[in-house]
């Protein structure tokens, strides 16, 4: 049996507790944050506290907060030579106080507070300062259900960038998409089997092979059609900054250009 202490109570934090509380090999013994109203509704689960002197021995404590707290609540724990790890993606091993034997467990994927969340589709990139604190972070994954995958600092922080990309940025495409089909009263229902199958393309395929559109054919007629339909100089600029990024991938020699193709 693990033995598990949860700091913080922001989404990252309450999707591990859930999964945890699951988990027949974790027990979480103690939930801080220093709010307690936030955590006040699991008190009849797990201990929950809002005092760190209050806190007791366990085998890891699993700092999930803000990437800016990180470092400071490391600081104020009143103890050491106990098994401390971070849930960022960008912030540093190092970063957490030396007086205690530091780890990251890193869960890639984005959490929304009242999604449920399968494990299973959570991979987590495991570092540790000590060798042998390694496997403890194996099996708490394994024990929810996640792959693992041992990540260097740097490596993490660069895996964090490109999901950025793929979640975040994508997301806002998304949006952009949205709005547009909106403004001409099309549902957007129409539009997520779409969505559906470019995601499940890039399981089969590279991102580079898996591309298509008008911008990788040069096909400069449909192009200028949609510059034309384009009504907000915002969405212009992405169009034309993320057409002329695929030609260039793609080898076109003169990717397209506004002022240069609106004739």
């Amino acid at each position: 049996m693990i033995t598990v202490t949860i700091l913080g109570a922001g989404n990252v934090a309450s999707h591990l507790y859930r999964a945890f509380s699951k988990s027949k090999s974790i027990a979480v013994k103690q939930w801080y944050n220093r709010t307690f109203e936030r955590i006040k509704s699991f008190q009849n689960e797990t201990e929950v506290i809002d005092n760190l002197s209050n806190l007791k021995d366990v085998d890891i404590y699993v700092l999930a907060v803000t990437d800016d707290a990180v470092a400071k609540l490391s600081e104020a724990l009143p103890f050491d030579n106990r098994f401390l790890v971070h849930t960022s993606g960008s912030v540093g091993l190092h970063d957490l106080d030396k007086k205690n034997s530091r780890g990251v467990f890193y869960p890639l994927q984005s959490f929304s507070k009242d999604a449920e969340m399968d494990f299973a589709n959570v991979p987590f990139c495991i570092e540790t300062e000590d060798k042998s604190k390694l496997e403890v972070l194996k099996n708490l994954a394994e024990a929810v259900g996640s792959k693992h995958y041992k990540i260097s600092t740097e490596q993490r922080q660069t895996l964090h960038l490109s999901a950025v990309f793929v979640n975040n940025f994508a997301n806002q495409l998304y949006r952009i998409a949205h709005e547009i089909s909106d403004a001409k009263s099309i549902n957007f229902e129409i539009l997520k089997p779409l969505i559906a199958e470019t995601a499940n393309k890039v399981q089969e395929m590279s991102p580079y092979m898996a591309q298509t559109g008008p911008a990788k054919r040069n096909d400069i007629k449909t192009l200028k059609k949609h510059f034309k339909l384009l009504e907000n100089e915002e969405h212009s600029n992405i169009y034309e900054l993320l057409t002329q990024s695929i030609q260039k991938t793609h080898g076109i020699k003169y990717p397209y250009n506004r002022k240069r193709n609106k004739r």
